[in-house]
């Protein structure tokens, strides 16, 4: 465990937490924490996940603080994990008539309900070729982008989320895309008094404007990598004239 002082290290200052913070968290002492650090006590496996759950550490990068991971991660199309599978088909499709995905890290698209068509509307085919990141469809300026009514708003809902996830977890592949995505928006308008998950995406539609709001969930007691870093965001209408829309097309 040479490198693992100086990894546990990054990981606290990474989650701006002192060495007190996380020593009340893991139920240890300072002195013991300091001592890790230091590579003067070398922790137990049970301490050492115990540190990361303290921490909230992914269970991805828990298995990356150890030599041995703890945690499995399984193909999506493993046998084990065919139940959640069923599950998730079994979800997105009790969600019609209203859009619905699933989606792995860096915006990838696992699945999607039929109305998850609604975004792929006038979309460059190339943006749709596997595999399909669910962000750059949403604000390239051959994706969704032309038809967000407010994309200023809407794209830093998206850019604000990752760059929350990026203060949280330090990847240089998620800085890129975020960079990327960020390229995309206009300048935020001066009136603008609202951002975050509390902007609906307005959205033009063959069919009318759309507004809709969005929920995500994601399976905070998985044991597996694969499953525990699958999120699914569900999209809800956030007026009548949209459930009306929706309804028409997929109910």
């Amino acid at each position: 465990m040479t490198r693992f002082p100086s990894e546990f290290r990054r990981w606290r200052t990474a989650r701006r937490m002192s060495q007190l913070d996380l020593a009340l968290r893991a139920g240890t002492n300072q002195r013991h924490v300091s001592f890790i650090e230091q590579g003067r006590s070398c922790p137990g496996r049970g301490m050492v996940l115990r540190l990361a759950e303290s921490m909230e550490l992914t269970l991805r990068e828990r298995n990356e603080l150890l030599l041995a991971p703890a945690f499995p991660e399984s193909p999506l199309d493993d046998e084990a994990l065919r139940p959640v599978q069923q599950a998730l088909e079994t979800i997105l499709d009790g969600h019609l008539p209203y859009p619905a995905m699933v989606v792995r890290p860096y915006g990838i698209l696992v699945t999607a309900n039929r109305a998850f068509e609604v975004f792929r509307e006038g979309v460059d085919p190339a943006l749709l070729a596997p595999p399909v990141n669910v962000f750059r469809l949403a604000l390239h300026p051959d994706g969704n982008a032309p038809r967000v009514r407010n994309l200023p708003e809407w794209g830093r809902h998206i850019t604000e989320h990752l760059r929350a996830q990026l203060a949280q977890s330090p990847d240089p592949a998620l800085e890129a895309l975020l960079a990327e995505l960020e390229s995309y928006l206009p300048p935020l308008p001066e009136e603008a008094d609202v951002l975050g998950f509390a902007v609906p995406l307005e959205l033009g539609s063959a069919d009318g404007d759309l507004r809709l709001i969005t929920t995500l969930t994601s399976f905070a007691t998985a044991s597996d990598v694969t499953l525990a870093e699958l999120h699914l965001e569900a999209f809800l209408p956030a007026d009548h004239g949209t459930a009306e829309v929706l309804r028409r097309r997929w109910g």
